[in-house]
């Protein structure tokens, strides 16, 4: 499929979803009041684990026992946390636009950091908004350097990664000054949005930068957990297959299982985590709890040294369960227990039709996703068995190739292609930490054999192709040295 004729379809779709939704009261069958109103939180590299409730629930297999984040573990009592919540892509931009569209990359538009979001895309957002929504974007949207945010009608946002301190925010489209920490005036212009009068129920997504590089927390949080130190994991000193040796790497072949920059990527987890708490206040305050969705995420989960990665530089992009798993806690007081937790495998492509599915707005075909909604009030239901992973070569982080992966809920196959010899299957219940490969075990033959079919299976299923706006994968396959970078480089 050509760029030209991607976007054509795109706005097929789109044209299609506007005239199912002219008549939004005949849509939905219901008023607007008995809507439920949306906040969906997505914050930026935060760690499945990065949560004191989880951290807790490990046990001594936590890492950081001494982390705190009361607002998140507020949020996870009162609603439904996701214990094996993936993202399909797990690098910023393509699970951002995966979120949004409840599509993959291949067909979504957006393949790396480096590309815009089509604006003729269809998302949750211009759904809802045809179907008498008022729909906001606030924060962080990390879609290269984009200054529109489609699809929303009122945004306060910032292009590209910002700054920590004291950036400018577009306010529909107004470039403004601001002045203090980044999440925070993020949180305050959400706030404001929610406050406001309105006839017609809201769906408001919140970026977060935290904890993107280069971890720089307020000054509340600057001496939080100083002299802490995060625990040792039990395939910190194993090698993903495509890692060049430390000499070629010019790195000691003994690292250091203390990452140089761990302390500040928690104390800003703890900054933004007390911003959830002023969110849940406000719409305590506002009468606004009991009707609306909090669902808070992330894009990615992040490295601390695992497999060889993220020790010297954090990173993502691989499909080990320290990036593609990440947190996932949904709030929706007239629609679940509290407390409730769900083993059910999540993507990031099932929000979307989530959002519509809970709003009485038809799914449109196209959406790969399915509606988790059901899990909200059973959340041990019967949900998908596994799922297809797609990471697509990028030439601004050529040390990666391109990785297929196929998960289940128990094992793990992951494809490299162009190097059949790096192929990796792990027994996920009896080896979590994807140290033993069992590619070429006797006893597990019949589990390769399985999963390869599976993988193929859903290969196809899910009409996986290399898209013409994917990055050129250089010839031979070549991967080059692995660059050393300085922690506090703002360009990823």
């Amino acid at each position: 499929m050509t760029f030209h004729s991607f976007r054509l379809s795109l706005f097929a779709i789109a044209s299609a979803a506007t005239a199912v939704f002219a008549n939004p009261a005949q849509a939905q069958g219901q008023s607007t009041q008995d809507r439920p109103n949306f906040l969906f939180i997505i914050t930026d590299d935060m760690r499945w684990d990065a949560m004191s409730v989880v951290q807790r629930e490990q046990g001594e297999r936590g890492r950081f026992p001494w982390f705190q984040t009361p607002n998140l573990d507020r949020l996870a009592s009162e609603g439904v946390r996701f214990r094996n919540a993936m993202v399909a892509t797990a690098v910023c931009s393509p699970s951002r636009a995966e979120f949004l569209t409840g599509r993959y990359g291949h067909y979504n538009g957006v393949a790396s950091n480096q590309i815009h979001f089509p604006v003729e895309n269809a998302t949750w957002a211009s759904h809802l908004q045809t179907a008498g929504y008022n729909t906001a974007y606030v924060g962080k949207w990390h879609m290269g350097n984009q200054n529109v945010r489609p699809g929303f009608d009122y945004f306060a946002s910032y292009t590209g990664q910002g700054k920590y301190e004291d950036w400018f925010f577009l306010i529909d489209g107004v470039k403004t000054a601001t002045k203090g920490w980044i999440d925070d005036v993020s949180t305050d212009f959400a706030i404001d949005f929610m406050k406001r009068d309105r006839d017609e129920p809201f769906a408001l997504a919140l970026g977060y930068k935290t904890p993107h590089i280069p971890f720089i927390p307020p000054a509340r949080a600057n001496k939080r957990y100083l002299g802490e130190k995060v625990g040792s994991a039990p395939n910190f000193h194993d090698n993903a297959p495509f890692l060049l040796s430390p000499e070629a790497r010019h790195e000691p072949a003994t690292r250091a299982e203390q990452p140089l920059w761990a302390i500040d990527y928690f104390q800003c987890i703890s900054a933004m985590d007390e911003n959830i708490g002023r969110l849940l206040d406000a719409l305590d305050e506002q009468g606004l709890a009991e009707n609306t969705v909090v669902a808070f995420t992330s894009d990615n989960g992040y490295y601390l040294g695992e497999h060889g990665l993220g020790d010297y530089m954090g990173d993502k992009r691989s499909p080990y369960e320290e990036a593609m798993r990440v947190p996932m806690l949904v709030r929706y007081p007239n629609g679940n227990a509290a407390g409730t937790v769900s083993d059910a495998l999540t993507l990031n492509i099932d929000l979307a039709p989530t959002l519509l599915d809970m709003a009485g707005v038809a799914i449109p075909d196209e959406i790969q996703g399915q509606s988790w909604a059901k899990l909200l009030s059973k959340p041990n239901s019967k949900f998908r068995k596994g799922f297809f992973y797609e990471y697509f070569f990028e030439t601004k982080f050529s040390e990666n190739p391109t990785m297929l992966a196929y998960r289940t809920k128990d094992a793990k196959l992951i494809k490299y292609p162009g190097h059949d010899n790096w192929t990796e299957l792990f027994d996920l219940k009896n080896d979590p930490y994807e140290r033993k490969n069992l590619t070429s075990s006797p006893e597990h033959r019949s589990l390769l054999k399985r999963m390869e079919k599976a993988y193929e299976t859903e290969k196809e299923a899910v009409g996986y192709h290399v898209p013409d706006y994917a990055d050129p994968v250089e010839p031979h396959g070549t991967l080059p040295t692995r660059k050393k970078l300085h922690y506090h480089w703002l360009d990823r």
